[in-house]
């Protein structure tokens, strides 16, 4: 019999962590919660607060090795995914020249390479009513100056995630887009270390519990997309209903 799982990348901390944490206090019939990320020793301190059957897989997912060895693991364990929740990636802030070159480079090899490596990798075992959660952010609405890297590889995730959505509506296989604003996590440690957000951004702060509730409700609801709180919303319409070419030097100006 099939091995019914949930995949998460990027599990270690922030919003991985919360997606772990909430789906171990309401998954049902679900025999694993299979939790990836390169940091062992804060999956396992994860796994202890965790009541599911968990699987810890210690890995890099920018290395194709390694996702390859995951594809071998699914074999040999004759897997069915129920959810797969594509979390890992990170941002730093600051002009792109005066950026180290692989930090950049690091960014999309993981925000968008990655994922879409994983993504195709656990397709293949999942099925009907399965479902795909891809964290993008609401700095994909619109170019980003002083977030260039960062902003263009969460437009990917969002584009790529509605375009997979409707490839895969016929095989009842439901992608999510989740695009929040800033979320108070370990993110901003390593994204502020040659720069600051905002201070608009750091008002409007949202909690992290907060934006992986909504995210798994709009998810269970099989929404495209899931943005959360009223200002994101918000800037969600003005990005939809003002030309970027006014919208980013006003973004450069105020930065």
């Amino acid at each position: 019999m099939s091995k019914s799982i949930v995949i998460i990348t990027g599990a270690s901390s922030g919003i991985g962590m919360e997606f772990a944490l909430q789906l171990d206090a309401h998954l049902r019939k679900t025999d694993e919660i299979w939790l990836i990320a390169r940091r062992k020793d804060k999956l396992l301190e994860l796994s202890r607060r965790m009541r599911n059957n968990t699987r810890i897989l210690s890995m890099d997912v920018t290395k194709e090795g390694q996702i390859e060895r995951l594809a071998d693991t699914l074999e040999d364990n004759d897997c069915r995914i129920r959810m797969l929740i594509n979390c890992a990636g990170y941002g730093t802030i600051g002009n792109f020249l005066g950026s180290d070159r692989e930090d950049q480079a690091g960014m999309v090899r993981l925000n968008c390479e990655s994922l879409t490596n994983m993504t195709h990798c656990c397709l293949p075992y999942m099925c009907r009513k399965s479902r795909i959660i891809n964290i993008a952010s609401s700095a994909s609405f619109v170019p980003q100056p002083g977030f260039a890297v960062y902003a263009a590889s969460k437009s990917f995730v969002n584009s790529f995630s509605m375009a997979l959505r409707e490839e895969l509506i016929d095989k009842e296989i439901y992608v999510t887009s989740v695009c929040p604003g800033p979320v108070d996590t370990p993110f901003f440690e390593r994204a502020e270390a040659n720069g600051s957000i905002m201070n608009v951004k750091k008002m409007i702060m949202a909690d992290v519990q907060g934006v992986v509730s909504k995210a798994l409700r709009d998810s269970c609801q099989r929404k495209a997309r899931s943005v959360y709180s009223l200002p994101i919303q918000a800037f969600d319409i003005l990005c939809k209903a003002v030309p970027h070419t006014i919208l980013v030097p006003i973004i450069k100006a105020v930065k």
